[in-house]
Order: C-alpha cells, then sequence, then structure tokens
C-alpha cells in the first residue's frame, strides 16, 4: 500500500505538532545555526561590496595608474629637479609612448602644484591645485556650481568640501580645529588671491626681493558634502590641467618651474612633467598586459583590477572562515534533530509496527520521518532568516550611529558592514532543510528496519 503525498505531509505535520516543547526546542536550535551562517558571511560580503564601492570611488577598474617615480632624478631646494634619464620623463613624449601600447585607448593627465590663496583674513600657505583633464573633472560630485571652463580668460578651480577648514585666520593664527567655527571664506562668491611663487612669497616676507604676482581667481563649483563629510576630492582643489599649465609658464616664463625637472645647464625642459596619469585601457582582461608592459618601460605603476584580486582573495577567505565558524551552530543543531527523530522512533515503535501490518511501504514510512526532520529544518531556517535581517540591521545601524559614514566609501558608498543579498538567504534555507533531511535520515532507516511483530508487542 502507498501513501498519497498530502497524507504524509500531514501525519509528519500532526506528529511534530503533538510535542510543540520538543519540537520548539529543536526548531530554535536550527534557528540559532541558520542566523549564525546568514550573519557571519552577510559580514564578510559586506566586507567585499565596501571594496568594490571603494576602488569605484577612486578609480577605474580598466585603467593603469602611472606615478613618476623619481628614478634618476635630483631634487634641489628650490624645489626643481634634474634628470640623468630623460626616456624616464612623465610628459606629453611619454604618453604618446603610451597611446602607442596595444589597448590603450586613452590617457589622462594630473599636475599636483602648491599654491598660496588668501581671502580677506584667511589664508592657506599650502594649497594642493590639482591640473586634471576633462574625463577626470567629470566624476568630481559637485554640490554647488559647475565644473571649470577651459576656454576661460583666467584659471577656475572645484574646491574640495574640506579645503576651508585649513585656512588659517592670520590675526589669530587659528583654523577651523582650534575654533570649531568654519572661516568665512565664500569662495563662489568673491574671487581668491592666488600666489604660484611660493618661493618668492617666502623671500619677501623675510624681507628680500620683490613681492610676487598675484592672481585674483574665481572657484566654478564645490564639491558637495560638509565638513564633517569626506570623500576623495575632499581636500584638494581641481582644475583644467592645461590651464594650469598655461598659468605657471606665464608666471614662471623662462624659469624652473618648482617640482619640474632641470636640465644639466639649469634651464627648463620644453614639456611639462606630470606627477601622475591614467592610462585607460578598453577591456579589464588587457590591463595586466599593459601594466606589465609600462613597468618594464621603467615607471611605478598599478591597477585596481589587480589590487582588487588580491583583496576578494582575501575577503572570499574571510567569508569561508565565518561561514565556517556559522556552520559549528548548525551542525550542532543536527545532533538535535537527529535526537528528536529518535526519540521519536521509540516513542512510536507500536505506530510503525501497525503501518508495516498494514501494508504501507517501506519507502512511505522513511519519507515520512524524512519529512519530519525536513519541516524542522525548514521552520527553523525561515525563522534563522527572519532574525538574521534584524540582526544585521541592529550591526548596520549601531555602525552608522558609532562611526557615522565612515565606515561607507565616499560619496558612492552603497555598501554595509553586514548585507543579505536573497541568494544567501535561499542558500541558508536549502542548507538547512538539507541538514535536517541528513539528520534525519538514520532514524528514519531505523524506522524501516523494525520488526512489525516486535514493534506491536512493545509497549
Amino acid at each position: 500500500m502507498t501513501m498519497r503525498f498530502f497524507d504524509l505531509i500531514r501525519m509528519s505535520s500532526s506528529n511534530l505538532w503533538r510535542r510543540k516543547l520538543r519540537t520548539f526546542l529543536t526548531v530554535l536550535g536550527v534557528v540559532i545555526g541558520t542566523a549564525s551562517i546568514i550573519v557571519m558571511v552577510s559580514i564578510g560580503i559586506g566586507q567585499n561590496r565596501s571594496l568594490m564601492a571603494m576602488i569605484e570611488e577612486s578609480g577605474s577598474l580598466t585603467s593603469v595608474e602611472v606615478y613618476n617615480s623619481g628614478g634618476g632624478m635630483v631634487y634641489y631646494s628650490d624645489g626643481s629637479m634634474s634628470s640623468s634619464d630623460e626616456n624616464l620623463m612623465l610628459n606629453d613624449s611619454m604618453i604618446e609612448t603610451f597611446l602607442q601600447i596595444p589597448h590603450v585607448t586613452s590617457v589622462s593627465r594630473q599636475l599636483r602644484y602648491a599654491v598660496i590663496m588668501r581671502q580677506g583674513p584667511y589664508i592657506n600657505e599650502y594649497v594642493s591645485l590639482y591640473g586634471v583633464d576633462r574625463d577626470i573633472l567629470e566624476k568630481i560630485p559637485l554640490g554647488e556650481g559647475r565644473l571649470p571652463d577651459k576656454d576661460a580668460d583666467s584659471l577656475e578651480f572645484v574646491v574640495g568640501n574640506n579645503v576651508i577648514t585649513e585656512f588659517t585666520n592670520e590675526k589669530t593664527q587659528q583654523s577651523y580645529w582650534q575654533t570649531g567655527e568654519i572661516p568665512d571664506v565664500d569662495f563662489l562668491g568673491q574671487p581668491v588671491f592666488t600666489i604660484f611663487d611660493r618661493n618668492a612669497y617666502y623671500q619677501f616676507q623675510s624681507g628680500e626681493g620683490q613681492a610676487p604676482k598675484k592672481y585674483l581667481l574665481q572657484a566654478s563649483g564645490l564639491v558637495e558634502g560638509g565638513v564633517n563629510d569626506w570623500n576623495n576630492y575632499s581636500y584638494y582643489m581641481y582644475c583644467d590641467v592645461d590651464a594650469l599649465i598655461n598659468t605657471l609658464k606665464k608666471t614662471f616664463r623662462n624659469k624652473v618651474i618648482p617640482g619640474q625637472p632641470a636640465q644639466k645647464n639649469g634651464k627648463p625642459y620644453a614639456d611639462i612633467c606630470y606627477d601622475r596619469v591614467s592610462v585607460n585601457v578598453d577591456k579589464m582582461d588587457n590591463v595586466e598586459a599593459v601594466l606589465k608592459e609600462i613597468q618594464e618601460i621603467g615607471f611605478q605603476a598599478y591597477s585596481d583590477a589587480e589590487y582588487m584580486e588580491s583583496m576578494q582573495k582575501q575577503s572570499q577567505t574571510t567569508q569561508l572562515v565565518l561561514g565556517g565558524i556559522g556552520a559549528v551552530s548548525l551542525f550542532v543543531a543536527a545532533i538535535g534533530i537527529a535526537n528528536t527523530m529518535m526519540m521519536s522512533i521509540y516513542e512510536r515503535t507500536k505506530e510503525i509496527g501497525i503501518l508495516k501490518v498494514l501494508g504501507c511501504a517501506m519507502g512511505n514510512i522513511r519519507t515520512l520521518f524524512l519529512m519530519e526532520a525536513a519541516f524542522i529544518g525548514f521552520f527553523g531556517g525561515m525563522l534563522g532568516i527572519g532574525i538574521s535581517y534584524g540582526i544585521s540591521a541592529v550591526i548596520n545601524k549601531v555602525a552608522g550611529n558609532m562611526y557615522g559614514d565612515a565606515y561607507m566609501y565616499g560619496s558612492n558608498a552603497q555598501s554595509s558592514i553586514s548585507y543579505i543579498p536573497p541568494w544567501l538567504a535561499l542558500a541558508a534555507l536549502g542548507f538547512a532543510v538539507l541538514i535536517g533531511i541528513i539528520s534525519g535520515f538514520l532514524p528514519a532507516l531505523r524506522a524501516m528496519k523494525l520488526s512489525p511483530l516486535a514493534a506491536i508487542r512493545n509497549e
């Protein structure tokens, strides 16, 4: 005789319901185990998402960052430098060389220069002004204003949201970090006096030389966020690189620009030497080959793709370790399921004997007990999923209260400490059911092997 599937479901569920306390305690073990696995793995996934958000914020996975390594460079006290190897200068000629490398689509330049800025009584004697290409400018998250106009009559710049905290009141010699008050500097409303020749400024301050030339420059935009927010653009100013080069050449004319290489005779080179360039590659699969070719030329270079690969391996290891810790709880729950099912067999020996005498198929008896074990795993898994979402929310809430947005990365931060994707919840549920079935397998086999007559005579 073969029992209908729905009859098996009804009998297995009613048997569990008859022993409410025992069933509840067994299910509770599965709940704890399932929640442990999900929360532990979600922390590893959250770390991986944070890593990805950080990389996306800082750059592209299809670019190679090349730095002016300083190899063969001799630096002078005025900030200039000479090069014994002109072939390793990161200038326009080298950019043309990079463009000839297979799979390279474009090269973005970056030139950093320190200037002095003043507005009213407030002054900042070391403002990091970055001249960059348009594709980099367009990545800057603007809160107010617009991007610099390359064809403007004078150099324009975007101000980082934390730059204002570095301005000092000349009268009190205090900044935001001493007073807690934001300096009264209006970048968008008023122009800023800017000095590019810092050496001449300090000489004039000590009573030597002539006053340096001052430029009256206007900010075109502000990076989004306040002084308590942070992103990769917060503490710097950004302008068009060609506009910066033209201003520097106009300021120093035939003299060596501070921070730039000089020839052996002390004269400047015709080409500007950039601090860094981003070599953009057509596909991520070709990044490694381009990276190696640039390194063979002699430059320091790295790619976010290379960094991401190594960090993802560490993240996967972390997830495995955390998942293993959580799995221990579920395996302990499996022992509880096996114990519950074995006790159920001892208590229902006569019932099993009657089913056999009535001609019930052995497979049905096995399925009956496996279903009971699967139900324990299923209900425990469902409750564990719900609890794990609650725990995850609490973890993220506590972290947010403790660190604000510091545990996120930049304005593009879309991840948190604990993140539970749908696949993780479904996988945990399936694992809980599987553990239940495995735990009930041996008790089910024992039920099948019971002698019908011995079972009926059992008291």
